[in-house]
Parts: C-alpha cells; sequence; structure tokens
C-alpha cells in the first residue's frame, strides 16, 4: 500500500491521526506522518513533544506515540529525556 493510502485510512478530515495501526508496516508510515510535524534541528522539551503530538491525534495515547518515535529511531533524546529532537 502506497504511503497516502495508509494515511487516508488512519486520518480524519483534521488529518489528525485517528487510532494506532495494528499492522508494523502501517506504524512506520504513521510515525514518519508525525516525525514531520517536528522541525529539524531543533530541540522539543518533553512537554512540548506531547504538546505537539496531543495536536495530531485523538486517541489520547500521546506517551505512545513519543516513545514509538524514539525507539523506531524517528527521534532521539537525551539520557534524561529533557530533550528531544527530529532524526528522520
Amino acid at each position: 500500500m502506497e504511503r497516502e493510502k495508509i494515511l487516508k485510512h488512519y486520518l480524519n478530515e483534521a488529518e489528525q491521526l485517528i487510532l494506532w495501526p495494528s499492522k508494523p508496516a502501517k506504524r512506520l508510515v504513521v510515525l514518519e506522518y508525525l516525525s514531520q510535524k517536528f522541525e529539524r534541528g531543533k530541540e522539543y522539551s518533553e512537554i512540548e513533544v506531547n504538546f505537539i503530538l496531543k495536536k495530531w491525534h485523538i486517541f489520547q495515547d500521546h506517551a505512545l506515540l513519543r516513545r514509538e518515535l524514539f525507539e523506531k529511531g524517528f527521534m532521539d533524546r537525551t539520557l534524561d529525556g529533557r530533550a528531544y529532537w527530529r532524526r528522520k
């Protein structure tokens, strides 16, 4: 499935994520989409990351999304979690 078809299934009219995909390949597409909501070269606090993620999804699990962005290599963070930044 191409990227646009996958995203169309998981986004509402406001381009917010409406549900978390069950398939890993589709999750990566969604994570790439969410990662683009962060500027390259800019550091974010955990609070800022949560704020941005809350804006772009409606199922109320920003911690899942933040963790997945980090674990799948779309974002990096300091060891203490005080600063995050976009990698890809």
